[in-house]
């Protein structure tokens, strides 16, 4: 396989993504305290007002044959702010240990999506100064909406779930993940299909859930070139997965 980046796809008035998402993981070598870093932040993100301060915690439970299990709790301490626009449409997360960027829908397109996410990784460089990224994930949420009672999950998706051979029973729930590499590339992905009971369940059915998650698979050097050509890479990967797994009635749904 060659990922070809050249390669057109159809353009979708009405995707059926509801959340975008770039990741990158990486640990940060600049002093990580709340004060001084949320004094760099907050000037540069006035587009982004509401703010949350998040602090970690870890919780572990030790087992022992013969013992009551013993729970501990530890304080991971300040990680990082997490900016909303005022829409709350968009969320940027500055942790210790990452970056995120995500957008609900309406998601308008790729281009201002990754555009927004690079200029506010650019942010976060400058104040975490990490120098290498040990996941950069690209991971787009899309939920299909079957008209009320339709159940045949394969006029929409490709592979449907189906109940054993010779017992044709109904799903009450559904959840299948694959995942996938990407011979020759730094990159696997992650596909997950399942089942979200109806939103309304007086105007619409039950709603297919297509998780495509594309991310790397080793360490890679903070680079705005390397990190553009990533993205790029990931989308195709992402659109090649997407477009193969719906059918052309889902198609159709999306124009």
């Amino acid at each position: 396989m060659k990922i070809d980046v050249t390669e057109k796809f159809q353009h979708l008035p009405h995707a059926p993504i509801v959340e975008a998402v770039i990741e990158i993981r990486n640990r940060a070598e600049a002093a990580w305290e709340e004060g001084v870093i949320s004094n760099q932040l907050k000037p540069k993100l006035q587009d982004y007002p509401k703010v949350t301060s998040r602090s970690g915690i870890r919780h572990e439970v030790k087992l022992g044959v013969g013992q009551a299990p013993q729970a501990t709790k530890h304080d991971l301490g300040w990680q990082g702010l997490w900016f909303q626009s005022a829409d709350e449409r968009q969320n940027a997360q500055f942790n210790r240990d990452g970056f995120l960027f995500s957008r609900v829908q309406p998601y308008e397109s790729w281009e201002q999506f990754r555009d927004e996410a690079m200029r506010l990784w650019n942010i976060h460089t400058d104040v975490a100064r990490p120098t290498e990224a040990q996941r950069i994930g690209v991971r787009f949420i899309n939920r299909i909406v079957l008209p009320p009672q339709e159940n045949k999950f394969e006029d929409y998706i490709q592979p449907y779930p189906e109940p054993p051979y010779d017992l044709d029973l109904p799903f009450i729930s559904f959840f299948h993940l694959d995942t996938l590499a990407v011979p020759s590339y730094p990159y696997a992905i992650n596909v997950t299909r399942t089942i979200q009971p109806p939103q309304a369940p007086q105007t619409e059915g039950i709603c297919l859930i297509l998780d495509i998650d594309v991310f790397t698979t080793q360490p890679l050097e903070i680079n705005h070139e390397v990190l553009y050509k990533c993205l790029v890479e990931m989308r195709w990967l992402k659109n090649k997965v997407f477009f193969g797994s719906i059918t052309k009635k889902t198609l159709n749904q999306f124009q």
